[in-house]
């Protein structure tokens, strides 16, 4: 599916390091401002143990993970919105991706230099916010220009209501709040899709912290949590340097030591990627067989036939119907066969929502 995360912040906060451990593509990560010129793209696996244990069962020839996009995109700076640094283009990355990750520097360290000269995670918070504000603003403007004659003269219904919705939204822009909290409906929020305005997009918050800090994190990660507090967004601690050392080592087992020694049970990475997962909506459904075992991308809500489509769009078209067995179902009694025998598959039409972790077979006729 082509949904991706964009990860934005300052430059020197350690987007490209955090990349780089994220993704086998290599940003460069340097000791400088704009080291990231164009947007570097990492096709990221999911971690996800029920994939691990269905294997275990089932023994396949192949195994398959579900897999999510990660863009890392080039710092920005004051007055991005007008074109400074290279805002524009910066701007446009954002606009393409489904996600921001945020990433805020949260620790001190004399031999990093930061752009402003000093270490306040709010005040680069409110920086790249007002950019992006500004930049939406800038397009709900341009929108109220344009339907205004015909919303105040005319009979024109979706007119009157884009207006309605824009000047809402323009009023909490100038407020310094994003649109993602805009006092709209989810309704009067299809007037202003085609807008793909920035600050609507969901946003994850990444405190990049030293290593003293990633278990309790620190001053200034708690200004970050008070800071979002009504955003809805969740705030992740982590520690680049760490992730970095992480990714450095050879082996499973060598990574599990050193996870082990600095008292943490997984990485920050994996916590990161399944962040990411929640935040673009996604859910998992699987299929299980002796040829492969594979994890499927499907968007919260998904129907069964949209589901069956994700795989070939010949099944969504001639959906009949889909054999369903619970993934506690499946790990507890240990074989499809199994499962069938004590009733626990269950046969869906056409209005069944998937849910995630549902292990799934799928009849057609096209």
């Amino acid at each position: 599916m082509a949904l991706q995360c964009g990860i934005v912040g300052l430059p020197n906060v350690g987007k490209s390091t955090l990349f780089n451990c994220l993704s086998n593509a290599k940003a460069q990560a340097a000791n400088f401002p704009f080291c990231t010129i164009e947007p570097n793209i990492g096709v990221i696996t999911v971690p996800d143990p029920r994939l691990t244990k269905l294997a275990e069962l089932v023994q396949p020839n192949k195994v398959q993970p579900n897999t999510i996009e990660i863009v890392d995109i080039a710092g920005l700076v004051k007055g991005a919105s007008k074109g400074e640094g290279l805002g524009n283009q910066f701007l446009g990355n954002i606009r393409a991706t489904s996600a921001i990750i945020h990433v805020l520097r949260c620790f001190d360290d004399d031999n990093v230099i930061h752009v402003d000269g000093s270490v306040d995670p709010i005040r680069d918070k409110e920086i790249i916010d007002t950019e992006l504000q500004l930049k939406d603003l800038e397009a709900v403007i341009k929108r109220i220009q344009k339907v205004e004659k015909m919303a105040k003269t005319g009979n024109d219904k979706d007119a009157k209501k884009t207006y309605e919705v824009c000047n809402i939204v323009k009023s909490h822009l100038e407020s310094g709040k994003p649109v993602r909290t805009a006092p709209i409906t989810e309704e009067d929020r299809e007037f202003i899709a085609d807008l793909w305005l920035l600050t609507e997009k969901p946003v994850l918050y990444v405190c990049n912290v030293d290593e003293k800090s990633v278990t309790s994190g620190n001053s200034y990660v708690e200004k970050v949590r008070e800071a979002v507090k009504e955003e809805n967004a969740e705030v992740l601690v982590i520690s680049a340097q760490i992730e970095a050392e992480i990714a450095s080592l050879d082996s499973y087992e060598e990574r599990q030591m050193f996870l082990e020694d600095l008292g943490l049970s997984e990485s920050g990475v994996t916590k990161l990627i399944r962040a990411a997962y929640k935040l673009l909506n996604l859910a998992t459904y699987f299929t299980a067989g002796v040829q492969e075992v594979r994890a499927w991308t499907i968007t919260q809500g998904f129907t069964a036939p949209q589901a069956a489509g994700v795989i070939h769009t010949d099944f969504e078209k001639g959906f009949i119907r889909a054999e369903v067995i619970k993934y506690d179902d499946f790990v507890s009694l240990g074989s499809e066969a199994a499962c069938k025998e004590a009733g626990k598959l269950g046969v869906e039409g056409k209005t069944y929502i998937v849910q995630d972790g549902d292990i799934m077979h799928f009849r057609f006729n096209v």
